[in-house]
C-alpha cells in the first residue's frame, strides 16, 4: 500500500511539472528578435480556439510559389484559380474524421490521440485574407523566412512510392477544404499547435518555447506582430 501511494504521488508530481513546463514554454518567447519586414510576404496564423493554421499566398511570385500547382491536382487548380490564400494544418486523423458534420470528438477519441497515431494534412482555400481579430495574426516575414516556412509545411505531406501526395477519399468539411495523408504521428506531446508552433520557430518568426494550446500560437506570434 505505501508502495502505491508513493507511485501515485510520483505519478501526481511528474503530472504537475509538465504542467508547469507546458505553461512556461508557453510564456517564453523564442525567435524574440523577430520584427515584421514592412514590404514582406504576408502570412497569417489563424485558429479556432482549439486548432492552428497557417495560411499562406495561393501564389506567391517572388518565390515562384503556386499551391495549386504543387498539389498536383486539376480539379482543384479550376475549382480554386480565383482564390488568394491556402490554409495549412497539420493534425490527429482520427480526431479530424471524428469532427465531421461539426461534431466534437467523443471521450475515446481525445484519449486515443494522446498516443502516437496517424496524422493528416488539412487544407482550406480561402477566397480572400482572412481578416484579422482574436484568432487571426497577420504578419509580414522577409523573403528568407517565408522559404523557410514554405519547406517546413510542403515536407509534411506524405507521398506515395511514385513520389505523388496522398488525398484520401472524403471531402473536407465543406466543399473549399480537403485532406491528405501527412508525416509524423500525433500525440499529446507533438499536437496541431506543436506543428504550427515549430514551423513558426524553424523560419525565424517569433514563437512560443513549447505551444500545446492555440492560444499558446497566437499569443506569442500576436506579440511578434505589434
Amino acid at each position: 500500500m505505501n508502495r502505491l501511494k508513493k507511485s501515485l504521488r510520483i505519478g501526481l508530481l511528474a503530472g504537475f511539472v509538465l504542467a508547469l513546463a507546458l505553461l512556461l514554454g508557453t510564456c517564453v518567447p523564442v525567435n524574440r528578435a523577430f520584427r515584421p519586414a514592412p514590404a514582406g510576404i504576408p502570412v497569417f496564423v489563424v485558429s479556432n480556439g482549439f486548432h492552428t493554421d497557417i495560411v499562406l499566398p495561393l501564389r506567391e511570385p517572388r518565390t515562384g510559389t503556386d499551391w495549386l500547382t504543387w498539389l498536383e491536382n486539376p480539379a482543384w487548380a479550376r475549382q480554386f484559380s480565383a482564390y488568394q490564400y491556402v490554409a495549412m494544418g497539420w493534425g490527429n486523423a482520427g480526431f479530424y474524421m471524428a469532427s465531421y458534420g461539426g461534431h466534437l470528438p467523443g471521450a475515446g477519441t481525445v484519449l486515443r490521440a494522446l498516443v502516437p497515431g496517424p496524422t493528416l494534412m488539412h487544407i482550406d482555400f480561402y477566397p480572400a485574407a482572412p481578416r484579422p481579430g482574436p484568432r487571426a495574426v497577420a504578419l509580414r516575414v522577409s523573403e528568407a523566412q517565408y522559404r523557410q516556412l514554405l519547406n517546413y509545411v510542403q515536407a509534411s505531406f506524405e507521398r506515395d512510392s511514385t513520389g505523388r501526395l496522398m488525398p484520401i477519399p472524403q471531402a473536407g468539411y465543406t466543399p473549399e477544404d480537403f485532406f491528405l495523408q501527412a508525416k509524423g504521428k500525433y500525440h499529446a506531446f507533438r499536437t496541431c499547435n506543436d506543428w504550427t508552433n515549430q514551423g513558426l520557430k524553424q523560419a525565424g518568426i517569433r514563437a512560443a518555447w513549447k505551444a500545446p494550446l492555440a492560444g499558446s500560437v497566437i499569443y506569442q506570434v500576436r506579440k511578434g506582430g505589434e
